[in-house]
């Protein structure tokens, strides 16, 4: 039961606030895969947002997000940095 709620916890189910101070991640988007510290694909389909897959799920209740993040315009504010993908075989963490 543990281990199901700590898997949940890293869902990548994503839900966009506008107030900074509530965010989980502070997230900037980059033109640049390299700098990227994950490279996310959006699904349309929640069962796809897996943990740490880098597949995003946006949903539009805060309840059921298992990740709120606030989408910031400076790179030195962002605790993530993400490159959009097409292909959902890209996304994951990089190493970054």
């Amino acid at each position: 039961m543990m281990m199901a709620a700590f898997g949940l916890s890293r869902a990548q189910i994503v839900y966009v606030t506008e107030w900074k101070s509530e965010a989980d991640k502070v997230v900037y988007v980059s033109d640049w895969k390299s700098e990227a510290d994950m490279i996310v694909y959006v699904s349309d389909w929640k069962s796809e947002a897996m943990p740490d897959s880098g597949i995003w799920y946006f949903t539009e209740w805060k309840s059921e997000a298992n990740w709120k993040v606030y989408f910031t315009e400076w790179k030195s504010e962002a605790n993530l940095v993400i490159y959009y993908s097409d292909w959902k075989s890209e996304a994951g963490y990089t190493g970054n």
